[in-house]
């Protein structure tokens, strides 16, 4: 893959969604271990879009029910007038989407340098810029990266058995073809506007659909960031074949998936939540507006183990050296949150799954008469909806199961395991109905990136979790079970506002957590307390050594969500390698939440949340939406000097962080300590069962001691046993050795490293800034056993510090 330059970070997303829709995916793919790669087909589904018609402008969304939706395709028809207007707008925008800037090897690269096509686009079009006079072909433009096309087709969908019923159905007057001569974009039209109800029948004309015969070849070029494809003589989004099949194969060094090896040295694929999410994986829409269901088919080695992002529980079916397993969904996703995992993993424990795992799936939720359904009115695109099912809103533990590689099986099985009913059961008790059906959780190898992703279905956690009891590892499942909610069931409509996902996600993590340890309220409050001072410490020492343009929420501003005339956009320092390690907006956001709910109190806070998700699970949000819709609840805010405008204007739009009073006076209480007073016999033992998040101040607060001896740090590691404590704590344990320079610990420095590379990055900095000869050794003896394993943005981070 091509060199992702700090310097000119920004991530172009390319796809021209304002003209055409891809509403469903069907994916046909093979996975080759010793080549490194998937290969097969990408069949794509499309709908063009009314060009009148575009996502609300940032100052109407949250006025009406209305106005939150997402955008719909045309009714049938609806475009006719439109066509002439659609060529024109499309060639308006090719200049905007042609010099969006590509990165590479540090510099500002042409887009329009040709990587492959065929020979027609080369004949047809000189380099692969549209050009914008009148007459002009219509290009649809994907987003993709490191992968090689080899051919594009049209799909003859009237090949399809059954097909013809459908257009029979609606042949009583109200219906009246899109086009003359146009039966294949119609049946097309047609089958992406079933019913919710009918989505088994919808399904199944896809899945015949993507094995229907060609009928022609289309012209297609890719560059760094695109795939472009034209069919000579259509000018119009609405003319364009509606279903496309792409033969591909990915690279082995393409950034959305992670080749390695798992902690049992068996070879394994996941995706790693790369900034560049899934075009390296599958061409596909990148904008989060672009949501679409899918269904796969992925062939792996027979004993291997394919977990993905779907709905169903798959089961393989075995064929000649290789198994088939099939995954659908048919709640629509942005293209980033399809997730694979592909390795020889174990279950952990599965007596839970194997006695519940078969009932009340989402899609069967509402497909039959016997379902009762709940009075809610859904904002979102027809699907299959679990909020609307009273037998899914009663669910407050959804079938799961845990994965793990062999040797980490009796771990999991002690710690994580007992962990997932109780996050998931103190999740539905505050947040209500869960917006997807299972969950599968997977401990990934050592070389992932962060301690958690969650992504429908499915959730990635670091090995580091396990480690010490099971605070670190409750806590963690939390925060990626609340994503369920916010970051998936709601989403993002703009990615630079990433707080929408992780400062709730953060927030909710400690109250999920109380929850689900049952504690009293004045416990709970007390560990929350405690967990916002470490927060705020955090935040401050971040706010003081990064740049002040990352610390912003809302980058944007006032043009949050604005995208070009074809849809496409750019992420402001999307391939920035050091973005993945910041906690800004994890921790600004939990704070922008912990401000508001003082104004209001938790239990009513809480309440507000459970009302939010009715009103926008399935849609896509800005800070605006939820702002507006809390200012509407408690207009008693106003009156206070709170509005939406004092929250940007504090909050959101600025860098660094408002004084927060209370926590800089508990922080300065706490370093300068009480008075000192003679200790009791029972002190001893009573300070041995410091919690791991006191601990953790505990440590913090030593680490602002200037000198500490030897003696000293011994007695320290042999008195809270902090080795054996969680990476958290161990992690401010490696702090202290190496601040002090305590050689005789530099070993529990190297473990950490090797075995908690999510954590480790910042370490690697201190080891190299003190000058010292024997830890700049350490680190680069770390960097070169670990550098061919580790994620590629750690690696990048990494290299820079130590050479």
């Amino acid at each position: 893959m091509s060199t992702l330059d700090p310097n000119t970070d920004d991530l172009p997303l390319m796809a021209n969604t304002n003209y055409m829709l891809v509403r469903h995916y069907v994916l046909d793919v093979a996975l080759n271990f010793d080549k490194k790669v998937f290969s097969g087909t990408a069949v794509l589904f499309l709908e063009a879009r009314r060009l009148r018609e575009k996502v609300p402008d940032a100052s109407e969304v949250g006025r009406c029910c209305e106005s939150r939706r997402i955008v719909e395709a045309e009714p049938p028809g609806s475009l006719c007038d439109a066509a002439s207007s659609a060529a024109a707008a499309a060639c308006a925008s090719a200049d905007k989407t042609s010099n969006l800037p590509t990165h590479s090897a540090g510099r500002v690269t042409d887009i329009n340098s040709c990587h492959h096509g065929n020979d027609e686009w080369a004949s047809g079009i000189s380099g692969t810029r549209e050009r914008c006079s009148d007459g002009e072909d219509f290009v649809l433009v994907l987003d993709c990266c490191d992968l090689v096309v080899r051919k594009v087709e049209e799909v003859d969908v009237t090949a399809v058995a059954g097909t013809e019923k459908l257009i029979a159905e609606a042949r009583d007057g109200s219906y009246r073809p899109r086009r003359q001569g146009d039966p294949r974009n119609d049946i097309v039209h047609k089958i992406i506007s079933l019913a919710a109800e009918r989505w088994r029948e919808q399904h199944h004309y896809y899945l015949q659909g993507s094995h229907a015969p060609g009928c022609g070849e289309l012209q297609f070029h890719t560059d760094m960031w695109c795939l472009k494809i034209r069919k000579p003589g259509i000018q119009t989004p609405e003319d364009f074949p509606h279903a496309l099949k792409i033969w591909y194969e990915t690279k082995a060094d393409g950034a959305s998936v992670r080749w390695t090896q798992d902690q049992s040295y068996r070879p394994c694929v996941y995706t790693v939540g790369s900034p560049i999410n899934n075009r390296a994986l599958f061409p596909c829409q990148e904008p989060p507006v672009a949501m679409a269901t899918w269904q796969a088919s992925v062939w792996a080695p027979k004993d291997s183990v394919v977990l993905m992002s779907g709905e169903n529980c798959a089961e393989p079916h075995h064929g000649e050296g290789l198994s088939k397993w099939f995954y659908y969904v048919t709640m629509p996703m942005p293209a980033s949150t399809f997730t694979i995992a592909v390795g020889y993993w174990v279950e952990a424990n599965s007596s839970f799954s194997s006695q519940v795992f078969n009932p009340l799936p989402a899609s069967s939720a509402c497909e039959n008469d016997n379902c009762s359904v709940s009075q809610l009115v859904c904002g979102h695109t027809a699907y299959p909806c679990r909020f609307q099912s009273i037998v899914a809103q009663g669910q407050d533990i959804i079938p799961h199961r845990v994965f793990t590689p062999r040797c980490l099986k009796l771990k999991c099985e002690e710690v994580l395991f007992p962990l997932v009913a109780r996050c998931l059961s103190a999740a539905h008790r505050v947040l209500g109905t869960h917006p997807f059906s299972r969950l599968d959780v997977l401990i990934v190898p050592a070389s992932f990136s962060s301690l958690g992703m969650a992504s429908p279905h499915i959730i990635f956690l670091s090995q580091s979790v396990l480690s010490g009891k099971d605070h670190l590892c409750g806590v963690r499942l939390c925060h990626e079970v609340a994503h369920a909610w916010f970051g998936l069931a709601i989403g993002a409509r703009d990615w630079t506002e990433e707080w929408i996902s992780e400062g709730f996600a953060t927030y909710l993590e400690d109250v999920l957590w109380a929850d689900a340890q049952k504690l009293p309220e004045d416990e709970a409050d007390e560990q929350q307390q405690l967990k916002s001072l470490l927060r705020w410490r955090r935040l401050r020492d971040e706010v003081q050594n990064s740049e002040e343009e990352l610390q912003v929420l809302r980058p944007n501003k006032e043009n949050t969500g604005e995208v070009s005339d074809s849809g496409a956009t750019v992420v402001k320092h999307g391939l920035n390698p050091g973005k993945i390690f910041m906690q800004v907006h994890y921790l600004k956001g939990y704070f922008v939440l912990q401000h508001l709910e003082s104004r209001i109190g938790q239990k009513a806070f809480l309440k507000f949340f459970r009302l939010f998700v009715k009103s926008f699970h399935g849609q896509l949000i800005l800070s605006q939406d939820f702002l507006h819709m809390l200012m509407e609840n408690f207009p008693h805010l106003k009156t206070q000097g709170l509005s939406s405008d004092a929250v940007y204007r504090d909050w959101l739009d600025v860098a660094g962080l408002p004084k927060v009073t209370k926590w800089v006076q508990i922080n300065q209480r706490d370093t300068k300590g009480g008075r000192k007073r003679k200790r009791k016999p029972e002190d001893e033992v009573a300070f041995r069962e410091l919690l791991p998040d006191q601990l953790v101040l505990l440590l913090e607060l030593l680490l602002e001691v200037e000198s500490l001896s030897f003696r000293t740090l011994k007695r320290l590691q042999k008195h809270y046993c902090l080795r054996e404590q969680d990476a958290e704590v161990c992690h401010r344990w490696c702090e202290l050795v190496v601040k002090h320079k305590n050689s005789a610990a530099y070993g529990d420095v190297e473990h950490f490293l090797q075995h908690h590379q999510a954590m480790g990055v910042y370490l690697y900095g201190e080891l190299m800034v003190g000058e010292d000869a024997r830890q700049q050794k350490l680190a680069r003896k770390c960097f070169a056993m670990l550098q061919e394993e580790m994620d590629q943005s750690s690696q990048k981070v990494v290299a820079e510090m130590i050479f």
